[in-house]
Formats: C-alpha cells, structure tokens, sequence
C-alpha cells in the first residue's frame, strides 16, 4: 500500500528532514511513527499526502509513484487518503454534519446519499445527536472525533494522523485510539505520529522510532515493550 525508497527531504542545503528512509506499509496495517521533536513524523506524512515533494527518493501510493504526480492526480490521491491533525482543523462555521459531509460533497455525491453517510459515520462514533452543533460548542475529545468521522466517511484505504491524541485526557485518547485500531481492522491502512510511549506497550502495534529523520529501528507488532 505504502512503500519508501532512499526518500529524503531537505529544506535548506544540507539540512534533513528526512534522509535515506526506506519503508514498507501493507493493506490495513496499523503503525505508530515516534520520535522526539524534530525528528522527521510530521514530514513523513506530509510526504505520503502530497503536501510536499521529497527531494530525493521514490514513495509509491497505491501502486503510483508520488513524486512524478502532477494536476489533478493529486486531488484523486487525495480522496483514498484521510487526514487527521492535532489541531482538528474543523470548519467552525458549519455545523458537525456539514463538517464532515464536506469531503462527500467534493466527490460530487447525491445529498441524499451525503447525509446517510454523515449520519451513518457520526453514529459510528457516538456524536449522531450532536450533527446539527457547531465545533465550538462540543469538547475537544467530541471535536477530534468530529475529525475522524470526516477523514473515515469517505472510506479511505490510507488514513494518517499526527499527534491525534497530544490535546486530549487519558480516556478520551484511549477512546480516539480506539477508533483509529478500528479502521484498520476494516482494511484501512493507518499511521499514527505519537510522542506518547504508553500507546505503544498498549496497542502492540509496529512501531517506526525516527531519529534525526532517519529510521533507527522498526519493531514489529507484538514485539513492542516499554
């Protein structure tokens, strides 16, 4: 699903990012990104996304390589590709439905059909009674659920997210991480850049530790320990 060779990212001569990563994702996998700040997570995911291009190296999405997408290729990346921030980045002038139905309007849908699926994954995560409020109006763990339902609505084969959890109290990050693991159990191919090292002795999931923007180990699911 998601494979990285030799992918380096500069954004001054001679400074990194990232250097020489090589990686190799699978269908519905489930992996957690970790490293210290600075390390190289946000980029990475920037990279897979398209937001911004390697300067060196090759990543294949789906069987396309990336770097040589131009027009509109990218937006048509896009649409197999959820996104979710930290910052929840939700639209505050449009209520928690219309939030998330807007990446279903920009594939063109039927509105009959946008509402049955906004309404179908605002149950999946509990916030089917709170469809017609705005973002300002819930609470941060119900905004970052607002989130997911939007990156998830569009069934995505590739989800990512970036420090999902870092505004939230304990039991609403368990609950948001829930939510990711469930993705993945439904074929969705899920990274996670966390810094928070108990998630990952919990979860048992592969874990990718990042270093000065290189990869210095990649654990295995289930090998993971504290």
């Amino acid at each position: 699903m998601i494979r990285m060779y030799g992918v380096s990212m500069s954004y001054l001569a001679s400074t990194y990012a990232l250097r020489d990563v090589s990686l190799d994702v699978g269908k519905g996998e489930f992996v957690f990104l970790t490293g210290s700040s600075g390390a190289g997570k946000t980029t990475l995911l920037k990279l897979l996304f398209a937001a911004e291009r390697s300067t060196e190296g090759q990543i294949i999405i789906r069987g396309r390589n990336i770097a040589r997408m131009r027009g509109a290729a990218i937006p048509e990346l896009r649409r197999h590709v959820g996104v979710v921030f930290q910052d929840f980045k939700l639209l505050n002038r449009r209520t928690v439905e219309e939030n998330v139905s807007v990446a279903l309007q920009v594939r063109g849908e039927a509105p009959r059909i946008v509402r049955a699926k906004a309404f179908q994954m605002l149950k999946q995560v509990g916030l089917q009674n709170r469809r017609h409020d705005y973002p300002l109006s819930l609470s941060g763990g119900e905004q970052q659920r607002v989130a997911i339902a939007r990156a998830l609505v569009n069934d995505p084969e590739i989800l990512l997210s970036d420090e999902p959890t870092g505004n939230l109290d304990p039991d609403l990050t368990l609950e948001i991480m829930d939510l990711l693991v469930q993705a993945s159990t439904r074929g969705t191919t899920v990274l996670v850049a966390t810094h928070e090292h108990g998630l990952l002795s919990r979860y048992g999931k592969r874990v990718i530790h990042l270093e000065h923007g290189r990869i210095a180990r990649d654990v295995p699911a289930h090998d993971v320990s504290t």
